[in-house]
């Protein structure tokens, strides 16, 4: 009878001992991504998605002879485009605005938002078309 006491103590410690490993390993585990199913430190996705886009900066000229950048093909739903619009308006010094899933900067800024989208924001220099 005294080694069935002694079973049942140390099963009951060997499931407090699993149940608070288990408990430990899951407080280490990284956030898993839910598209790619790999650890959010090594998700690709966003470089994915970038790879996949095709930009077009081109130059309108409005009404009365006024110049504007407008930056078209970038995806709403991966990059915000009013914060990617405050960025370009802060690195080209000049006003503007995200609409319509287009960025428009007022004056001539084709060159410094490749420059910008290339270097800056990590998208590939053979997706970004000059017009």
């Amino acid at each position: 009878m005294q080694l069935f006491n002694v079973r049942v103590v140390l099963e009951g410690d060997l499931k407090l001992l699993y149940m608070a490993m288990t408990m430990v390993a899951l407080s280490v585990m990284a956030e898993v991504c839910s598209t790619c199913g790999l650890p959010n430190d090594l998700c690709v996705c966003g470089e994915i998605e970038k790879e996949q886009q095709r930009i077009r900066i081109r130059l309108e000229t409005r009404k009365f002879g006024r110049s504007n950048t407008v930056v078209d093909g970038m995806e709403d739903k991966s990059t915000k485009l009013s914060e990617t619009a405050q960025k370009l308006k802060n690195f080209c010094a000049c006003g503007g605005t995200s609409k319509n899933g287009q960025i428009m900067l007022q004056g001539d800024h084709r060159d410094r938002v490749r420059e910008f989208l290339i270097n800056k924001m990590g998208y590939p220099e053979k997706n970004i078309e000059l017009q």
